[in-house]
């Protein structure tokens, strides 16, 4: 069975993606251009959600265990959301100094803390762990996905690295779906089958939501086949969790009616 990548491992691809990302926007002949997968975010805006999390998170990591998140973040955040601020300069290769400043403030915060290091975290009751290492894992995800929007505008989208596309799954089922509140349908499975050899299965009933990983060999056939099952690469899958590509880029068997029925469950913790 793979283990989830190392504190280490989750570092560098932080880096590396937020690389690509800076190197995508650099290319950009325009910041204001509309983002496809984003439509209510420009370019300019895209950059500073990105580079402005890196920074929130940075300081949520330095706080340490908490209840909630550091004041002067939250409230940095929400003006920059509101328009109130403008964080990030528009000049471009200030924008990029931006940037990796931005990076650099996570990755220093994450390094210090080390991998376990307990700490606020949007997500409650999941499989995920509240801590330096849980915010890792979830940066790496959201940086690889901007990126991909960034590519997308530029209209040369590229496949997600198979590194972080294939802890991705899992990181989305354990952070994004994993929870205590009860599912008000009948009780069912969901399958997802990487066509790199890795399979989970999401089980929904009235305890909650939670993943489990199934053995390679995983047919989704016999007396526990799931309700529905989505196959696809691993980056296809985890494009499809984040509403970038439609349903027809994976392959959806059984129950597809379920598929709608998890996308639109808004659990209460």
């Amino acid at each position: 069975m793979e283990n989830n990548l190392e504190f280490s491992g989750l570092l560098r691809l932080i880096d590396e993606r937020s690389a690509a990302f800076r190197a995508a926007v650099a290319s950009a002949p325009d910041l204001e251009a509309r983002v496809p997968s984003c439509p209510e975010w420009t370019l300019f805006d895209l950059v500073q959600h990105l580079g402005g999390g890196d920074r929130f998170w940075a300081a949520v990591v330095g706080a340490g265990p908490a209840d909630v998140p550091p004041a002067e973040a939250v409230a940095e955040r929400a003006a920059v959301a509101s328009g109130v601020t403008v964080a990030a300069p528009r000049e471009r290769e200030a924008l990029s100094a931006w940037l990796a400043e931005s990076t650099e403030l996570l990755l220093g915060a994450l390094r210090e803390a080390g991998p376990d290091r307990g700490c606020w975290t949007w997500w409650g009751a999941s499989q995920s762990p509240r801590d330096s290492g849980g915010v890792a894992r979830h940066r790496v995800q959201e940086t690889s996905v901007h990126t991909y929007d960034v590519q997308l505008t530029l209209g040369a989208p590229r496949p997600l690295p198979d590194e972080a596309a294939l802890d991705g799954v899992e990181e989305f089922l354990s952070t994004c779906c994993a929870t205590t509140s009860a599912w008000p349908h009948k009780p069912t499975a969901f399958d997802f089958h990487a066509t790199e050899g890795r399979s989970w299965r999401l089980t929904v009933d009235g305890d909650g939501a939670r993943f489990t990983r199934l053995p390679a060999t995983a047919t989704g056939e016999g007396p526990e086949m799931a309700g529905a099952s989505v196959r696809g690469t691993a980056g296809e899958l985890v494009l499809f969790f984040y509403d970038r590509v439609p349903a027809e880029s994976v392959r959806i068997d059984g129950d597809a009616g379920l598929i709608g029925l998890l996308r639109a469950w808004e659990p209460e913790d």
